[in-house]
């Protein structure tokens, strides 16, 4: 069974930066396309990026394009979002998920197999 957990969320200015991670146990993230999704308060869970088991990515929305770079490092069973410039529409909580495939280029899917817990992104002055 895999399990996620986030982290790296916290308090930031306008303008600064985050990193969050999405570690994975009990099985390897070779064959899983990650997404990260965020909700706001009061808001629907929107996709945020994603990337492929072959390494592509996708911005599953305009906000962040050019502001959010997705990565993964297979060998640290870890996913990244680097989250540049960050603005206060960015505050939510940030969970990333998983879905197995075999597919190398497609990340982004209707469902997903596993979820983490989220860890929270307040960008506030």
């Amino acid at each position: 069974q895999l399990q996620l957990v986030e982290s790296g969320g916290g308090l930031v200015q306008p303008g600064g930066s985050l990193r969050l991670s999405c570690a994975a146990s009990g099985s390897t993230l070779d064959s899983y396309g990650i997404a990260w999704f965020r909700q706001a308060p009061g808001k629907e869970r929107e996709g945020v990026s994603c990337i492929s088991t072959g390494g592509y990515t996708s911005n599953l929305t305009e906000h962040v394009r050019g502001r959010f770079t997705i990565s993964r490092d297979n060998a640290k069973n870890t996913v990244f979002l680097q989250m540049n410039s960050l603005v206060p529409e960015d505050t939510a909580v940030y969970y990333c998920a998983a879905r197995f495939t075999r597919q190398s280029i497609v990340c982004d899917f209707p469902k997903y197999d596993y979820w983490g817990q989220g860890t929270q992104v307040t960008v506030s002055s």
